[in-house]
């Protein structure tokens, strides 16, 4: 009787370890986003609660880093899978230009774009800019040295045919730059974020501002020659004293994965993301600007093969 316990117990147990082995493995995979300061880390938190609760045997865990930049190195490095990035950074590092002029990021895919970050040009009141062309001659801040924000002031001086030589160009902080525009330092500036700004609101609570418009053709031009960059209106009433739409570009914050991901797991992802928009809304206020007709804008590196399975099910690409 006892020789027959211990061979059933012997049986159980290959059975046990004979399932175990057929089990699916589980995904593990990290999420790159940025500071915990700003939007991209509780963002990457809410997405990589999606993909966990909805995807059998994944696992996301969003990680802090310095954003962009950093988060295409990771991606390159492959110290990440996933990643939020600028839409014209992810560019940059595919083709080696501005902060990758040392070596390109090949395997960088994809996946969608998430929610607008708009090009925002303020300037004083009494600065007497109206177009971006009036800066001739006045203090204009384009951005931290370096940063994307001035990569992208040059690419619109570029459409305008002006350089910096045309006015002092100052290389000042979001923070930076709305401090000196309220101390009457500089005449304006120009940024990229998320609308409405904290920065520019609590700029248009203490001082007048000047919303400044890109014309119609300046908007094709840039969307011609650059196309990570997309056309955008800022709604009237965005900001205390603006009371007309302002038509202006973003880039886009989006979702990239590295090309070594199987098409499986990038189209779980995929379809999980855009299935459960509602709940990433509810997570992230940012959640709410995802949708399937802007996901696929914008982008101008490969989309991952498996988020393109999704998007042609789903009619969003042919």
């Amino acid at each position: 009787m006892k020789k027959y316990i211990v061979l059933a117990l012997v049986l159980v147990f290959i059975l046990s370890v004979a399932l175990t082995g057929c089990a699916a493995p589980k995904s593990n995979l990290i999420l790159a986003t940025g500071g915990t300061s700003g939007t991209y880390y509780p963002f990457g938190g809410a997405m990589a609660q999606i993909f966990n609760s909805k995807i059998a045997d994944m696992n996301v865990t969003a990680q802090s880093t310095g954003a962009s930049v950093e988060n295409l190195k990771l991606i390159g490095k492959k110290e990440a899978e996933l990643a939020i990035v600028q839409n014209d950074m992810t560019d940059y590092a595919y083709n080696g230009l501005e902060s990758f002029k040392d070596g390109k990021i090949e395997n960088v895919r994809a996946i969608a774009t998430l929610y607008p970050e708009v090009i925002q040009i303020v300037a004083s009141e009494d600065s007497g800019i109206v177009t971006m062309n009036d800066i001739k001659g006045k203090k204009f801040s384009v951005g931290a040295p370096g940063s994307g924000v001035e990569a992208n002031a040059r690419q619109i001086l570029d459409v305008l045919t002006m350089t910096y030589d045309d006015f002092a160009a100052n290389y000042l902080s979001f923070s930076e730059s709305a401090d000196s525009l309220k101390d009457k330092h500089i005449d304006g500036f120009l940024f990229m974020s998320g609308i409405p700004n904290a920065a520019i609101q609590d700029t248009a609570t203490t001082s007048k501002l000047k919303f400044v418009s890109l014309s119609d053709d300046v908007v094709t031009q840039l969307t011609t020659k650059y196309p990570f960059f997309t056309a955008f209106t800022i709604p009237a009433g965005t900001y205390n004293g603006q009371d007309t739409d302002v038509k202006t570009v973003a880039v886009k914050a989006t979702l990239i994965v590295g090309a070594e991901v199987s098409e499986k797991v990038v189209y779980d992802l995929t379809k999980a993301l855009f299935e459960n928009q509602p709940e990433l809304a509810t997570g992230h206020a940012k959640g709410k600007e995802l949708n399937l007709t802007d996901a696929v804008q914008g982008i101008s590196v490969p989309f991952h093969p498996g988020a393109e399975k999704y998007y042609k099910e789903v009619g969003a690409i042919k």
